[in-house]
């Protein structure tokens, strides 16, 4: 089946590129970048590729095994026409640490490569196509009141494909980003993360080492950005990587996750928040303070306490991440993962029976024409995290919100668990009782 799928999309889209892109003709999808570093062309060719792909419906895991497979190419080629001069002003350790190329003429030697192998796996598809570890995966953003649009999220049940890790560990990568004066390092994040993450050798060992150093890594990266084109902006963070029956959430600021299991919500991480009292003290042993303007703000600034970008006020707002690692029994429900402008509306304690009770809504049929909510993986889509959505901006919430729930077990079955226990209504009232705020 995974083939025959494979199989219909490669003529598919051999059919539309049928031969390499010609020269200073637009790219199909436009670029990250004017300008790439040497060390950011991996993560910005990889979101270019399945940007291409996904639209015209790959699955996501041929969509990683291509991407992965023309990215490596890529580098057998000499990448030297593509650098950009440098100033001729710039000091020497600038030019021996910065290399730039010009971006959308890389990316256009990426997309050709990548249309090659298309065309080669159409005529001669690899035997050892495998599916990814798929896990459903409901997710919604909206920008709500704001102005703009400065979440972004990424979904990655094809980790090892796309980074072309063959170790017999199953792996998947979520992550939700919430940037705040811009979304430029949220973009960054996005792009970067699973990136660096990949590349720690301490991955398999020590999930939440490599996590941090990432993080960290990343952060240093958009800091190199920042300063060659001038801009301003942060984000905080939250990433999880399913790793075999392990499950580590790392963290920046206030994102979260929370994991569900047996129908209870289990606290995995605290949310960096400026008034919280080590981030308080932290922050005033390295000479700052917290002032109350509207709402707790390190230096009268920023109203998170950790983030990556945010440089003017670094070392305040840390890059440092957080991390903490999980044993999964098979009894856990699902880890659902968003933005502050969620949690500001939602306790975590209310999320399993706000979860169950999006799941026991009929469907519309714009949604999913003969769905029924008896919920197989295929009928989830995006209907539970555009309840959840629905919910937190009916309870006030006016920021960008984004909810990302990753099914760790069959839908289904929550709706059986519920169906023994009592109506998901019932449980909420019980548990709005009793809940406090976080």
């Amino acid at each position: 089946m995974e083939d025959e799928v494979a199989r219909s999309f490669l003529g598919r889209f051999v059919q539309e590129f049928p031969a390499a892109l010609d020269e200073g003709s637009p790219l199909p999808v436009s670029a990250l970048s004017r300008r790439v570093s040497v060390e950011e062309l991996h993560g910005e060719s990889l979101e270019l590729g399945l940007r291409l792909l996904t639209a015209r419906g790959a699955s996501a895991g041929l969509a990683a095994l291509l991407c992965h497979e023309a990215y490596s190419q890529l580098l057998q080629n000499d990448l030297s026409p593509f650098y950009i001069p440098q100033d001729a002003d710039a000091d020497q350790e600038d030019k021996k640490e910065l290399k730039l190329l010009q971006s959308e003429s890389v990316q256009r030697l990426f997309l050709n490569t990548l249309i090659n192998v298309a065309l080669s796996w159409h005529q001669n598809i690899p035997s050892d196509l495998c599916p990814s570890r798929w896990l459903p995966c409901s997710t919604h953003a909206i920008k709500n009141t704001r102005r703009k649009m400065e979440d972004k999220h990424v979904a990655l049940a094809e980790f090892n494909q796309l980074f072309g890790i063959q170790d017999g560990v199953e792996r998947a990568y979520y992550a939700v980003f919430d940037g705040h004066g811009g979304v430029d390092a949220a973009t960054y994040a996005a792009t970067h993360l699973h990136v660096a993450l990949s590349k720690q050798e301490t991955l398999r060992s020590d999930a939440a080492a490599a996590f941090k150093v990432a993080f960290q890594h990343t952060d240093d990266m958009f800091r190199s950005k920042v300063q060659r084109e001038r801009l301003r902006s942060g984000s905080t963070g939250v990433a999880v990587l399913i790793q075999g029956q392990e499950l580590t959430v790392a963290w920046l600021g206030d994102s979260q996750a929370v994991l569900v299991r047996k129908g209870e919500a289990v606290t995995v991480m605290e949310p960096h928040k400026p008034e919280r009292e080590d981030e308080k003290q932290r922050i005033e042993d390295l000479g700052g303070c917290i002032t109350f303007m509207g709402c707790w703000r390190v230096n009268g600034t920023y109203a998170v306490s950790r983030a990556i970008g945010d440089f003017d006020q670094k070392p305040y707002v840390s890059g440092d991440a957080d991390c903490t690692v999980t044993r999964l029994h098979g009894d856990e429900d699902y880890v659902l993962l968003a933005c502050d402008g969620f949690f500001d509306a939602v306790r975590p304690s209310m999320v399993p029976e706000l979860v169950l009770n999006a799941l026991q809504q009929p469907v519309d049929p714009e949604e999913g024409a003969g769905a029924s909510l008896n919920q197989t993986e295929e009928a989830v889509g995006p209907r539970v995290a555009q309840r959840l959505v629905a919910h937190a901006k009916a309870a006030g919430s006016s920021d960008n919100i984004t909810v990302m729930v990753v099914f760790l077990r069959p839908p289904g079955q929550l709706l059986s668990q519920v169906s023994m226990t009592g109506t998901a209504e019932a449980a909420l009232d019980s548990t709005s009782q009793d809940a406090v705020p976080q």
